[in-house]
């Protein structure tokens, strides 16, 4: 794939990002190198490698799951502005 000069204007119309017409050839061939590497990586053969979430092997660590700070509504409640019933109260936003 190929870009030109007025695909570079419109990438950088859709991503809102203003880019003086002196920088635009610069860009272009920036992109067209960036699109020959990975025309590149399209040319290795991958057929043995079997497919993979991550290069990194790893496991997920399992923790107990066990409720750790749970029953101190009290203290959560004494950070209120203003409390009613055991919860927060807040004024009525609704008309």
């Amino acid at each position: 794939m190929s870009v030109d000069n007025n695909i570079v204007r419109k990438i950088a119309r859709l991503a809102r990002i203003a880019i003086p017409e002196a920088d635009v050839p610069g860009l272009t061939e920036q992109l067209n190198g960036i699109l020959g590497w990975i025309e590149q990586l399209g040319e290795v053969d991958t057929s043995g490698v079997d497919p993979m979430a991550s290069v990194m092997p790893g496991t997920l660590r399992w923790r107990a799951d066990v409720v750790s700070d749970g029953d101190i509504q009290d203290k959560v409640l004494a950070n209120a502005p203003d409390a009613a019933s055991g919860f927060f109260a807040v004024p009525k936003v609704i008309e």
